[in-house]
């Protein structure tokens, strides 16, 4: 009997007892900022949208997991002011758009990571926008207390069609282009 104590020993000693536990760090909504840049023919408008809440999930120090919450209402462009800020920002939230009185949040759920190395991983994650889920895939570069990337969804993907040429003929230069560029910076 002492042996197979002995002999059990070793082997947790010799495969290890330790189990990585996941981390889950919260980020700071306040202090992480997303922007966006919408295109058309005739230029491009900016602008950013709150976080309104996050988590980004480690094991054994490497990504694993995260989920975010974005505030749609608090949608707003940068780029202008006065009478012709408040035009788009109202445009952007009615129904021809992102609908925020209807879908006041979108979300971002990570369902897959892959690491790449140096802090850099591609992530596949399910984003939901006006109540419609659609994969997407990028990369994110987590560093410290830091985590940035750069995404390009596809608008049309979440019955947003508004002066899209794939749904609309005869639209000349009121079109606008159906991907639109996100920049987050994160911060927990």
């Amino acid at each position: 009997m002492r042996n197979l104590k002995t002999i059990a020993i070793a082997l947790l000693v010799a495969f290890g007892t330790t189990v990585a536990t996941a981390q889950t760090k919260k980020v700071n909504a306040q202090k992480s900022t997303i922007t966006w840049v919408g295109k058309k023919v005739t230029g491009e408008h900016t602008g950013t949208v709150n976080l309104k809440e996050g988590n980004l999930v480690f094991k054994g120090g490497k990504l694993a997991g995260g989920n975010f919450t974005v505030d749609m209402t608090s949608l707003g462009s940068t780029d202008l002011s006065g009478d012709w800020k408040g035009k788009l920002d109202g445009h952007l939230k009615s129904d021809d758009f992102f609908g925020t009185a209807k879908f006041p949040t979108s979300t971002l759920v990570f369902k897959k990571i892959a690491a790449k190395g140096d802090g850099v991983y591609t992530v596949t994650g399910d984003l939901t926008i006006k109540g419609i889920t659609n994969p997407v895939t990028f990369d994110i570069t987590v560093k410290g207390n830091t985590a940035t990337t750069k995404l390009t969804i596809d608008r049309t993907k979440y019955d947003i069609k508004y002066n899209s040429k794939n749904f609309f003929d005869s639209l000349g230069d009121k079109v606008i282009y159906d991907e639109f560029e996100l920049t987050v910076n994160l911060q927990f």
